[in-house]
C-alpha cells in the first residue's frame, strides 16, 4: 500500500489554508479570523503546537461559526473546480489502485478531491456535518492511531510526505519514505 501525506505533497500548498482563503470571498467577515489562522498554520508546520494544544486552542474557534459557513455538500466541487489544478503531477507517475491518503485536512473537502482522483480510501479530519465539531482532528501521532484502526498491522509500502518531522509516526511504519518539496522526491528510508 502507498500512503501519501496530502497537503505540499499531493497537492501544492496547504488545502485547508486555500479553503479558507475560498470561504472569506464568500463569507468576508471571516479576515478577522486571517492573523490567527495564519499564525496557527505556521506554528503547526514548524511543530511549534502539540495535537493536544492544536484541538484544545484552535479548534473553538472553527466549530463556533462551522454551520454559518460550511455547505458540506456544495463547497467541495466548487473548491475543486478551481483548484485541481494543483494536484503535483508526479502523483499520477507514481499513483496505484491501492492509495490510501491521510491528512489532517478536513473530510468533507478531502473526499471530493479523493474521487476526482480515483482514490478509494482517505483517513482525515472528521468534521460532524450536523453540529459543525471536530470528531477527530488527524495529525501528527492521531495519523498512526487512525491507520492502524482502519487498517490493522497492515504494511506501508511507501510513504510520501513534505514533513518528516510532523509524519515522523508514519515514516517509522512505512518500509520505503520519501520527502516531496514541491517536484522534486527525495528517498529518506
Amino acid at each position: 500500500m502507498n500512503v501519501f501525506d496530502f497537503d505540499n505533497t499531493v497537492y501544492d500548498g496547504e488545502s485547508t489554508l486555500d479553503l479558507f482563503f475560498f470561504y472569506i470571498v464568500r463569507k468576508p467577515w471571516l479576515i478577522k479570523m486571517l492573523p490567527t489562522v495564519l499564525k496557527a498554520f505556521a506554528r503547526y508546520k514548524k511543530g511549534e503546537v502539540s495535537l493536544s494544544e492544536a484541538i484544545e486552542r484552535y479548534a473553538p474557534l472553527i466549530e463556533k461559526d462551522a454551520l454559518r459557513v460550511f455547505d458540506f455538500e456544495n463547497d467541495p466541487p466548487q473548491f475543486w473546480d478551481r483548484h485541481m489544478k494543483k494536484i503535483k503531477p508526479f502523483y499520477n507517475e507514481v499513483r496505484s489502485d491501492d492509495d490510501l491518503i491521510i491528512t489532517a485536512s478536513p473530510d468533507f473537502n478531502i473526499e471530493e478531491i479523493c474521487k476526482r482522483l480515483k482514490i478509494k480510501r482517505f483517513l482525515a479530519s472528521r468534521i460532524n456535518r450536523d453540529t459543525g465539531r471536530i470528531e477527530f482532528a488527524n495529525l501528527r501521532e492521531n495519523k498512526i492511531k487512525a491507520f492502524i484502526e482502519a487498517y490493522g498491522d497492515c504494511e506501508i509500502e511507501n510513504f510520501y510526505t513534505d514533513s518528516p518531522e510532523n509524519d515522523a509516526v508514519m515514516i517509522e511504519k512505512a518500509k520505503h519514505a520519501f520527502v516531496v518539496r514541491k517536484n522534486k522526491i527525495e528517498q529518506i528510508k
